[in-house]
Protein backbone atom coordinates (compact mmCIF):
# COMPACT_ATOMS: atom_id res chain seq x y z
CA UNK A 1 0.00 0.00 0.00
CA UNK A 2 2.69 2.51 0.75
CA UNK A 3 3.67 2.24 -2.91
CA UNK A 4 0.38 3.27 -4.44
CA UNK A 5 0.54 6.61 -2.49
CA UNK A 6 4.51 7.40 -3.30
CA UNK A 7 3.37 6.57 -6.66
CA UNK A 8 0.50 9.13 -6.00
CA UNK A 9 2.57 11.65 -4.78
CA UNK A 10 4.90 11.41 -7.54
CA UNK A 11 2.22 12.34 -10.20
CA UNK A 12 0.92 15.06 -7.99
CA UNK A 13 4.31 16.46 -7.91
CA UNK A 14 4.35 16.44 -11.62
CA UNK A 15 1.34 17.78 -12.40
CA UNK A 16 1.81 20.90 -9.84
CA UNK A 17 5.06 21.03 -11.77
CA UNK A 18 3.27 20.86 -15.57
CA UNK A 19 0.57 23.48 -14.56
CA UNK A 20 4.15 25.95 -13.27
CA UNK A 21 5.67 25.61 -16.41
CA UNK A 22 2.44 26.17 -18.15
CA UNK A 23 1.81 29.32 -16.36
CA UNK A 24 4.82 31.07 -18.13
CA UNK A 25 4.03 29.90 -21.23
CA UNK A 26 1.40 32.39 -21.93
CA UNK A 27 4.58 35.30 -21.98
CA UNK A 28 6.34 33.22 -23.84
CA UNK A 29 4.14 32.32 -26.55
CA UNK A 30 3.30 36.36 -26.68
CA UNK A 31 7.23 37.14 -27.02
CA UNK A 32 7.60 34.02 -29.54
CA UNK A 33 4.72 35.43 -31.78
CA UNK A 34 6.23 38.80 -31.62
CA UNK A 35 9.48 37.18 -32.85
CA UNK A 36 7.41 35.31 -35.78
CA UNK A 37 6.17 38.33 -36.99
CA UNK A 38 9.32 40.78 -37.18
CA UNK A 39 10.46 37.57 -39.65
CA UNK A 40 9.67 37.85 -43.12
CA UNK A 41 9.73 34.80 -44.85
CA UNK A 42 10.89 35.22 -48.75
CA UNK A 43 8.77 35.92 -51.39
CA UNK A 44 9.58 34.49 -54.97
CA UNK A 45 9.67 37.81 -57.78
CA UNK A 46 6.77 36.40 -59.93
CA UNK A 47 7.44 38.13 -63.94
CA UNK A 48 4.72 37.88 -66.71
CA UNK A 49 4.55 38.81 -69.88
CA UNK A 50 6.45 40.89 -72.03
CA UNK A 51 7.82 44.19 -71.03
CA UNK A 52 7.15 46.68 -73.60
CA UNK A 53 9.03 50.42 -73.11
CA UNK A 54 8.21 53.97 -74.03
CA UNK A 55 11.23 53.31 -76.84
CA UNK A 56 8.94 50.37 -78.39
CA UNK A 57 5.65 52.26 -78.13
CA UNK A 58 7.08 54.85 -80.16
CA UNK A 59 8.08 53.24 -82.82
CA UNK A 60 4.89 51.60 -83.51
CA UNK A 61 3.12 52.99 -86.61
CA UNK A 62 -0.19 52.30 -88.28
CA UNK A 63 0.35 50.35 -91.50
CA UNK A 64 2.86 48.10 -89.93
CA UNK A 65 2.72 44.12 -90.72
CA UNK A 66 2.08 42.15 -88.30
CA UNK A 67 6.05 40.35 -88.67
CA UNK A 68 7.14 44.30 -88.08
CA UNK A 69 5.32 44.36 -85.05
CA UNK A 70 6.24 40.98 -83.81
CA UNK A 71 10.51 41.94 -84.57
CA UNK A 72 9.69 44.86 -82.24
CA UNK A 73 7.86 43.95 -79.49
CA UNK A 74 8.12 40.27 -79.45
CA UNK A 75 5.24 37.25 -79.42
CA UNK A 76 2.27 38.71 -77.59
CA UNK A 77 1.28 37.50 -74.62
CA UNK A 78 -2.25 37.19 -75.62
CA UNK A 79 -3.55 35.59 -79.22
CA UNK A 80 -6.67 35.31 -78.96
CA UNK A 81 -8.53 32.68 -81.34
CA UNK A 82 -12.15 34.28 -80.93
CA UNK A 83 -10.16 38.24 -81.68
CA UNK A 84 -7.69 37.47 -84.49
CA UNK A 85 -7.58 41.02 -84.90
CA UNK A 86 -6.22 42.28 -81.61
CA UNK A 87 -2.95 41.22 -79.75
CA UNK A 88 -2.73 42.16 -76.25
CA UNK A 89 0.55 42.82 -74.25
CA UNK A 90 0.24 42.47 -70.76
CA UNK A 91 3.50 43.07 -68.17
CA UNK A 92 3.25 42.05 -64.25
CA UNK A 93 5.83 41.88 -61.77
CA UNK A 94 5.64 41.01 -58.14
CA UNK A 95 8.23 41.53 -56.47
CA UNK A 96 9.10 41.90 -52.33
CA UNK A 97 9.28 45.29 -50.84
CA UNK A 98 8.28 46.59 -54.50
CA UNK A 99 4.72 47.82 -54.85
CA UNK A 100 2.97 44.93 -57.68
CA UNK A 101 3.26 46.53 -61.39
CA UNK A 102 0.93 45.46 -64.20
CA UNK A 103 0.53 47.22 -67.81
CA UNK A 104 -1.23 46.68 -70.74
CA UNK A 105 -0.88 47.54 -74.45
CA UNK A 106 -3.80 46.64 -77.20
CA UNK A 107 -2.77 46.41 -80.79
CA UNK A 108 -5.80 46.24 -83.33
CA UNK A 109 -5.00 44.87 -86.88
CA UNK A 110 -7.40 45.37 -90.31
CA UNK A 111 -6.06 41.83 -91.62
CA UNK A 112 -2.07 41.49 -91.71
CA UNK A 113 -1.53 45.70 -91.30
CA UNK A 114 -1.75 47.21 -87.84
CA UNK A 115 -4.81 49.42 -87.74
CA UNK A 116 -3.86 51.32 -84.12
CA UNK A 117 -3.23 50.92 -80.58
CA UNK A 118 -3.78 51.69 -77.04
CA UNK A 119 -2.83 51.09 -73.48
CA UNK A 120 -1.60 52.40 -70.34
CA UNK A 121 1.51 55.00 -70.35
CA UNK A 122 4.69 52.79 -70.60
CA UNK A 123 7.60 53.73 -68.36
CA UNK A 124 11.44 54.21 -70.61
CA UNK A 125 13.62 51.21 -69.92
CA UNK A 126 15.97 53.07 -67.35
CA UNK A 127 12.61 54.51 -65.61
CA UNK A 128 11.59 50.28 -65.14
CA UNK A 129 15.00 49.40 -64.12
CA UNK A 130 15.37 52.38 -61.57
CA UNK A 131 11.92 51.40 -60.27
CA UNK A 132 12.90 47.61 -60.29
CA UNK A 133 15.99 47.67 -58.70
CA UNK A 134 16.05 46.71 -55.12
CA UNK A 135 19.54 47.52 -54.83
CA UNK A 136 19.91 50.32 -52.02
CA UNK A 137 21.81 52.85 -53.96
CA UNK A 138 23.31 54.39 -50.38
CA UNK A 139 26.94 54.32 -50.08
CA UNK A 140 30.12 55.67 -52.17
CA UNK A 141 30.56 53.87 -55.31
CA UNK A 142 34.58 52.59 -55.76
CA UNK A 143 36.52 55.06 -57.99
CA UNK A 144 37.37 52.39 -60.79
CA UNK A 145 40.87 53.74 -61.64
CA UNK A 146 44.28 52.35 -61.32
CA UNK A 147 47.22 54.68 -60.41
CA UNK A 148 50.38 54.77 -62.35
CA UNK A 149 52.00 52.78 -59.61
CA UNK A 150 49.38 50.01 -59.77
CA UNK A 151 49.85 49.51 -63.51
CA UNK A 152 53.37 49.78 -63.51
CA UNK A 153 53.31 46.22 -61.54
CA UNK A 154 51.67 44.16 -64.27
CA UNK A 155 53.79 45.51 -67.18
CA UNK A 156 55.88 43.09 -69.15
CA UNK A 157 59.21 43.10 -68.97
CA UNK A 158 60.69 43.67 -72.36
CA UNK A 159 62.81 40.97 -71.80
CA UNK A 160 60.25 38.32 -71.13
CA UNK A 161 59.13 39.14 -74.30
CA UNK A 162 61.71 38.71 -76.49
CA UNK A 163 62.01 35.13 -74.83
CA UNK A 164 58.02 34.28 -75.42
CA UNK A 165 57.98 35.43 -78.89
CA UNK A 166 60.90 33.33 -79.67
CA UNK A 167 59.56 30.00 -77.93
CA UNK A 168 56.34 30.43 -79.89
CA UNK A 169 58.35 30.71 -82.64
CA UNK A 170 60.23 28.00 -82.58
CA UNK A 171 57.33 25.63 -81.61
CA UNK A 172 55.13 27.12 -84.37
CA UNK A 173 58.15 26.37 -86.92
CA UNK A 174 59.03 22.95 -85.42
CA UNK A 175 55.71 21.12 -85.54
CA UNK A 176 54.56 21.39 -88.57
CA UNK A 177 50.69 20.30 -89.29
CA UNK A 178 49.34 16.72 -90.72
CA UNK A 179 48.52 16.85 -94.53
CA UNK A 180 44.86 15.16 -93.34
CA UNK A 181 43.05 15.04 -90.36
CA UNK A 182 41.33 11.41 -89.24
CA UNK A 183 37.76 11.18 -89.76
CA UNK A 184 35.30 12.09 -87.24
CA UNK A 185 33.54 8.37 -86.80
CA UNK A 186 35.05 5.35 -87.51
CA UNK A 187 33.84 3.61 -90.70
CA UNK A 188 31.47 0.42 -90.15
Amino acid sequence: MPEISQRRLWLLAGAVAAMLSLGGCSSFTERSRNALYAITPYKVEVVQGNFVSKEQVELLKAGMSRQQVRELLGTPLLNDVFHANRWDYVFTIRRQGIEPQQRRLTLFFNGEILDRFEGDPMPSEQEFVAAVDARGRAGKVPVLEATEGQLKKFEPSKDKDKSAEAESASTAASAPLPPSYPPLESGR
